[in-house]
C-alpha cells in the first residue's frame, strides 16, 4: 500500500498496486531473480544506488508488516535492518530467503555489491 510521492516510476507503479501481505524483495546486484518473478533493476554501476537508499525510500512509501532476510548477512548489515521500521523481523536460512523470492510480486535489484544485502519485505496497511 503506498505512502506518498515516489520515485521510479516502475517501482512507484508496483507498491501503488500491492496489496494486503504481498511481498517485495530488494537485493544486491548479484541476488538471482526466479524465473517467472518481476525484475526491476535500478543498478547504474557498481554501488549506485546503495541497498539502504533504496531500502530507505521505499520504507516511505511501502507499509511494512514484516521482513526478513538471510541469516548469512553480517552483523553490520543486521543490526541496519533491525534499526528501521520493518515490523516484524526474522532471520531466515539462505535457502529459505532464496525460495521465498520465488513468491514475491517483483525483485528489485541495486547496484550494492555486499554479500547478502538482500531484504523480503510484506505489504501491510495503513489502518
Amino acid at each position: 500500500m503506498k505512502r506518498t510521492k515516489l520515485l521510479h516510476s516502475e517501482l512507484s507503479g508496483l507498491i501503488a498496486a500491492m496489496g494486503h501481505g504481498d511481498l517485495l524483495v530488494i537485493g544486491d546486484a548479484g541476488l538471482p531473480v526466479p524465473p517467472g518473478v518481476r525484475c526491476i533493476d535500478l543498478a547504474v554501476t557498481r554501488g549506485v544506488p546503495r541497498f539502504f537508499d533504496v531500502l530507505d525510500a521505499v520504507l516511505a512509501e511501502m507499509v511494512v508488516e514484516r521482513a526478513a532476510w538471510a541469516d548469512e548477512a553480517s552483523g553490520d548489515l543486521d543490526a541496519a535492518l533491525r534499526g528501521r521500521d520493518l515490523g516484524e523481523t526474522r532471520q531466515v536460512a539462505h535457502q529459505a530467503f532464496k525460495a521465498l523470492t520465488g513468491q514475491a510480486r517483483a525483485v528489485v535489484r541495486t547496484g550494492e555489491f555486499t554479500p547478502y544485502a538482500n531484504v523480503c519485505l510484506w505489504s501491510g496497511v495503513a489502518f
